[in-house]
């Protein structure tokens, strides 16, 4: 796992070419070592993405945001109108980082 730190964020990438592992490894990783951070899961190395495949990561999405912090998955290959309301994806970098500003302001004014 590549791991890039931001001020108010973690970035996590797949170093490997196994989308189910990677989601696996996660479950047990996110709670453990980055509890407390707001984390983006860079997929844009997979550009075919399927449905089936990301949501393999609703589960840790979940898990993490219920602790009141933000789970942004960047990738550009599915399609925003299949992907589940509970989840956040966004195609760039640049758009996770700017939904983590916007949800810490969020949690700053109590919401």
């Amino acid at each position: 796992m590549e791991i890039t730190n931001h001020d108010n964020y973690v970035i996590l990438a797949d170093e490997q070419n196994d989308i189910s592992d990677f989601a696996s490894f996660l479950e047990y990783q996110i709670p453990k070592k980055f509890k407390g951070q707001n984390v983006v899961i860079d997929l844009l190395k997979y550009d075919t993405l399927e449905l089936e495949e990301l949501l393999q990561f609703l589960k840790v999405s979940n898990l993490h945001r219920k602790t009141k912090q933000s789970f942004v998955i960047v990738n550009n290959a599915i399609s925003p109108d299949v992907i589940p309301m509970e989840m956040i994806v966004v195609p760039t970098v640049q758009e996770a980082s700017d939904i983590v500003d916007m949800e810490e302001i969020e949690r700053d004014l109590g919401f």
